[in-house]
């Protein structure tokens, strides 16, 4: 069985008798052989173009030993930090260390470092200082041009100067790689691959740029933190790999780094190939004994049926990373898929999964795209819906009902995400109805983010009403179906706009709800994001108004508590949040309050102060019923 797995080991290399590698990936996951794994895909992608990949994965980025046990690669090598970025996977948004890896043997932490992409790069640079070296993954994506880096609470230069990599393929990557591979193949210089989309290079030849808009120079945006949003909101506007331009941003007045447009779309026939290649659809059995990968357990049945997504959330960067076209499986590819997935031991009759980044996204949302690209400056579901927006279901309900009628098949969920607006506007009931009836877990997550219509218009996220129309049709359904189906809300606290006000006015609906979130999002300010942009510059680069920013930990821990007010821990912040909120009425024993008063310690006699902590436990015990 290991044999089908891609070599991991010097002595997986001897076995196959290959010699000399043509590219070595060292990756900071665990090796999964898997299609939702970025490493697999790209992998495999080469593979099945006749060239040899071996893995180093996770290795120890303090010994440069760890890079060299195949030698050095014949073409180059590849580096990504892994699924996620390094920096989020290590650290929440208080920037306190996580205890778990899940895409790590066992779930240990601390087997790669912070910064991963760069470190490893430079581990490679110590000992092949001219080795062809392309680095990629969403890391490496995200960070292609200036960048804002929260943790550090500064702006960083291109990940392309601080890793010393010769390229950077972003995006997806199956494409520009391959061309990358093919160029490199044919003896072209890696310092020549200037004209592959969906890359970045660095140059000291301007008369290498045509057809460009030339950024800020990085020491101008150090300097001007509104010209740096200038650059962003233009960056923004270039993502579109039709109408997209090259950009060029200019270091120490001689180097220019250059990001070209962005790869075209998959055909569906080419996504069908990708999925279609031989994956062994789980981790590398060398790590059985230490507990296996844990990220494999919410993807191994699942199916990935698009990506792209024309939602716009202006706190996510799908944007900048798969892009605003939607690309899709056929059903043919999705059913062989599932067929697969039904003869595997440990399957149980549950497809746990049919999406991507919005699961009812299965097809452009205007007839334009796929030859003209998407509006630069204009959103296809903000702030309303767009008049050429193709509001249909039908491909997506076809599918599905294809699915569940596969042999072995008990139940199809939806798990990835449906965007609620999109499915209001929808005028045929048809699919909405089916998914209350067949794909719904007992509980569908849906995502309105916040109720304060000022703090959703700087998301990018539709009114408020548009929610209340959505919740109010899916109780409809339920009652129609004879279901007792819960709608479970995401909501984020601290997003730019949300002053206290606001976030008193989230409080108040979950309590009108009588719901109160087990979990909730505080606004995590990742790379290359119009929200992040608006945290680090004060302003919306799509206008340059002046937003709101909630920075101040305890401001923002006083946010996230009025969401859980109900949690006794919470009192203080609650409290206090309430008071600078000007809403000190919603302190008392009136139904619409948030939280009861308390007295002095020194005015309670010694049974008075027993009465609060009976109050605590009853305040328990009744949510738990709810629950």
């Amino acid at each position: 069985m290991t044999m089908d797995f891609l070599p991991l080991s010097r002595k997986d290399m001897e076995t196959r008798g290959i010699r000399q590698f043509d590219f070595v990936y060292v990756i900071g996951d665990a090796y999964v052989d898997h299609p939702s794994f970025g490493h697999a895909v790209i992998s495999r992608v080469l593979e099945s173009r006749g060239y040899t990949v071996g893995i180093i994965s996770q290795p120890d980025w303090k010994n440069t030993e760890s890079i060299s046990i195949y030698g050095e690669p014949r073409l180059a090598f590849l580096v990504s930090s892994g699924n996620m970025d390094s920096m989020v996977n290590h650290y929440s948004v208080s920037k306190k260390r996580r205890s778990t890896d899940a895409y790590t043997p066992g779930g240990v932490m601390g087997k790669r470092p912070d910064h991963a992409a760069v470190v490893y790069c430079n581990l490679i640079r110590r000992k092949y200082r001219n080795t062809p070296l392309v680095i990629g993954g969403i890391e490496a994506s995200l960070r292609r041009l200036a960048h804002y880096d929260y943790w550090t609470d500064s702006l960083k230069r291109s990940i392309l100067l601080d890793s010393g990599a010769d390229l950077i393929s972003y995006g997806m990557g199956e494409r520009s790689i391959v061309e990358i591979a093919d160029a490199l193949n044919s003896g072209i210089a890696v310092k020549d691959i200037t004209f592959v989309d969906g890359t970045v290079f660095k140059t000291r030849d301007k008369s290498l740029l045509y057809d460009y808009i030339e950024l800020p120079s990085y020491e101008e945006l150090k300097a001007d933190k509104i010209s740096y949003a200038e650059s962003f909101y233009t960056q923004y506007c270039n993502t579109d790999p039709f109408s997209g331009k090259r950009l060029a941003e200019l270091y120490d007045r001689q180097l220019y780094v250059v990001q070209n447009p962005p790869a075209k779309p998959l055909s569906q026939q080419e996504m069908d190939a990708i999925y279609g290649l031989p994956y062994m659809r789980t981790y590398h059995p060398s790590y059985e004994p230490l507990g296996g990968v844990p990220a494999i357990r919410e993807v191994k049945f699942s199916l990935v049926s698009s990506r792209g997504c024309f939602g716009g959330c202006n706190f996510c960067a799908l944007t900048f990373h798969q892009g605003r076209i939607i690309q899709t499986r056929s059903h043919e590819s999705l059913i062989r898929e599932a067929q697969l997935m039904t003869e595997d031991k440990d399957f149980k009759g549950y497809i746990h999964d049919v999406g991507g980044p919005t699961a009812n996204f299965r097809h452009p949302s205007c007839e334009k795209q796929l030859t003209k690209g998407v509006c630069p400056k204009k959103q296809c579901l903000f702030p309303t819906p767009c008049k050429n927006l193709n509001v249909d279901h039908t491909d997506y309900l076809s599918l599905l009902r294809k699915l569940r009628e596969i042999p072995k098949v008990k139940k199809v969920f939806i798990r990835s995400g449906i965007r609620f607006d999109y499915l209001v506007y929808d005028k045929n009931e048809e699919f909405f109805r089916e998914l209350v009836q067949h794909h719904v877990s007992g509980q569908l997550k849906v995502a309105p983010e916040h109720v304060a219509d000022k703090v959703l218009a700087r998301m990018g996220k539709p009114e408020n009403s548009v929610y209340r129309m959505f919740s109010e049709r899916y109780r409809d359904l339920n009652r129609k179906c004879g279901k007792n189906q819960f709608l479970v809300p995401y909501l984020m606290s601290s997003h730019p706009g949300s002053a206290m006000k606001e976030a008193v006015q989230l409080a108040e609906y979950l309590r009108d709800l009588k719901y109160m979130p087990e979990q909730v999002q505080d606004f995590y300010p990742t790379p290359s994001t119009i929200s992040t942009c608006m945290y680090y510059t004060g302003v919306d680069p799509r206008t340059n108004e002046k937003v709101y920013v909630p920075v101040n930990p305890h401001e923002k821990a006083m946010q996230r508590a009025l969401i859980q007010y109900r949690n006794p821990k919470n009192y203080e912040l609650v409290e206090e949040a309430l008071k600078i909120a000007g809403r000190t009425d919603l302190i008392g024993y009136d139904k619409k309050c948030l939280i009861r008063p308390r007295k002095s310690a020194s005015k309670q006699s010694k049974p008075q102060r027993d009465k609060p902590v009976k109050k605590k436990k009853t305040i328990r015990n009744v949510h738990k019923k709810k629950r």
